[in-house]
């Protein structure tokens, strides 16, 4: 189509969109046009600030690589990936959920712990934390033999694929819930921290005079036929920064009660106090069981 004037881009678009085969896909990609072209409009966009956001949108993808993930954190940091996964979990978004994001640092191929172990493989100085936690069904019937990913920060908020002082895999493995539901670990009370701003997001946060930092938070993946895989985030009651979250990631199910114990534990599993412990239940819902793509190697 030969186009006479502004008026007649958005409607040559929409018609080519329509040549898509897939149903879905044509769907997304007529919504996509006539949003952004309406945001053009709306906006008047400059020319120099369409350049600007080309150059932006490239300099996500340069930032990326196998140990970090930007588009992953851009899309946090705008509330994207969390208003995603709240409309397509709970019902339709309809009640509570466990469900939560997947985040920038989950690794395939968790080494697998035996119950009631731990996950610390290397010294890493902090508070003991005892983890127990059961995995029920829609029903609150327990779910048997789900396998439980388990990763999470340090004390002084790095994971281990950011930090050299830390073993292969430190804070990180796999467990299987028992007859119960249920499964327990060991390790050490983790820290909140300021998401990486060396690249596009930092520029954004700072640009709009905003923090960097996540609330200390236990992540999960849980697995099992016959079950979304259920993703999830655990976040630290008494942080500073659950109201204030930069990747927008904190709802009321989400919040634990990560108990502190002034006594030593009676097994002397913990040494000495204070020592912490957390009791949390997920709740996984009917589908299909399927595995994300790593953001990361």
């Amino acid at each position: 189509m030969i186009l006479n004037n502004h008026r007649e881009v958005t409607p040559a678009v929409l018609a080519v969109m329509q040549q898509t085969s897939d149903p879905r896909l044509r769907e997304i990609m007529t919504s996509l046009v006539s949003h952004l072209h309406d945001f053009v409009r709306e906006l008047r966009l400059t020319e120099d600030e369409f350049r600007a956001a080309a150059r932006f949108v490239n300099e996500i993808g340069q930032a990326s690589n196998d140990r970090h993930n930007e588009a992953v954190l851009m899309a946090g940091s705008l509330g994207l990936s969390t208003l995603v996964c709240l409309l397509n979990n709970g019902d339709g978004g309809a009640t509570e959920t466990n469900q939560s994001l997947l985040g920038p640092f989950w690794r395939m191929n968790s080494p697998r712990v035996e119950n009631g172990g731990t996950i610390v493989r290397s010294p890493t100085p902090g508070p003991p934390l005892h983890v127990d936690a059961r995995v029920v069904d829609p029903h609150g019937a327990p779910v048997t033999g789900a396998e439980v990913d388990i990763w999470h920060s340090s004390p002084v908020g790095l994971y281990e694929n950011q930090d050299p002082d830390q073993a292969p895999m430190n804070l990180r493995g796999k467990f299987v819930t028992d007859e119960n539901g249920r499964f327990w670990f060991r390790t050490v009370r983790m820290a909140g921290y300021p998401i990486p701003t060396d690249a596009v997001v930092g520029q954004l946060l700072k640009a709009q005079n905003r923090h960097p930092y996540r609330p200390a938070h236990l992540h999960s993946l849980i697995f099992k036929e016959g079950f979304k895989t259920l993703i999830s985030q655990v976040y630290c009651d008494d942080d500073p920064h659950l109201e204030s979250d930069v990747q927008f990631g904190v709802t009321r199910a989400l919040i634990g009660d990560f108990r502190r114990h002034d006594e030593q534990h009676p097994s002397g599993a913990h040494g000495d106090a204070p020592w912490y412990s957390l009791e949390y239940t997920f709740h996984m819902e009917e589908g299909k069981a399927e595995l994300p793509q790593p953001p990361i190697k």
